[in-house]
């Protein structure tokens, strides 16, 4: 982006351009004139920062690189952010997974440091050039234009976080359940490993004595279940390093 040939800028301004763009956002001020550097509203997913030059002629009229009257295009301008915000604070209110607010906030983060770097561009404007009312009122937009949009990113970093943290809590949730279902499968087949061995042992098509004997029944299937609960008792009993 280059300045227009036909602007009669000081040569004090010129100088201060390189010649690979725009440059930042800034004011530049030399005998009276007046030149505001912007940048145009952040593309989502574009990296690239498109810039437009304001003039302000000592005697008070302003001209945009663009053509056009300059002070309307820069209130033009500045609306452009104010309708973006809007949008995004829509898309916000709409939001309800993490994935809509990270896309969110991917897209409002451009725009918050483009409107940040705005408004002090027209501060130091305000400074320059204090008896000019009409960039006081801009400046004053701009300022609130970068306040809304920080609270604006605040709120859906905190809806963000929030969310995962949702997230974290409830997996947290799901694997403790999960472990105490594993924990009380363990317990059962802590108590039953036992009798299955003996039953399994004893129940061999072996001659042993036992064959006809209610008592050796009993017997055995009370041995296994004591056998099952000290199982039990030495799997619960904490461990020394504990």
């Amino acid at each position: 982006m280059q300045l227009p040939a036909n602007w009669q800028l000081p040569d004090e301004i010129k100088r201060r351009f390189g010649q690979k763009g725009a440059g930042k956002q800034r004011a530049m001020l030399a005998n009276g004139h007046l030149l505001l550097v912007l940048h145009k509203l952040p593309q989502p997913g574009s990296r690239q920062r498109q810039g437009i030059f304001f003039w302000r002629h000592p005697q008070g009229t302003w001209k945009c690189s663009e053509g056009g009257e300059g002070l309307p295009r820069l209130r033009k301008h500045l609306k452009g952010y104010s309708k973006a915000e809007q949008q995004l604070s829509q898309e916000y209110s709409q939001a309800a997974l993490a994935e809509d607010y990270f896309q969110i906030l991917e897209n409002l983060a451009p725009i918050c440091r483009a409107a940040k770097n705005m408004m002090d561009t027209l501060q130091a404007a305000r400074e320059g050039v204090p008896e000019d009312r009409d960039i006081i009122d801009l400046r004053d937009w701009a300022s609130d234009l970068d306040r809304t949009l920080d609270l604006l990113y605040t709120d859906v970093k905190n809806a963000l976080e929030f969310d995962l943290a949702k997230r974290a809590e409830e997996q947290s949730r799901l694997s403790l359940e999960s472990v105490r279902m594993a924990q009380r499968l363990n317990l059962l087949a802590a108590i039953f490993l036992p009798l299955t061995a003996l039953c399994s042992l004893f129940g061999m098509n072996l001659l042993n004595g036992l064959e006809h004997s209610p008592v050796a029944f009993w017997m055995i299937l009370g041995l296994g279940i004591v056998l099952g609960i000290l199982t039990q008792r030495w799997i619960l009993k904490p461990s020394a390093k504990a």
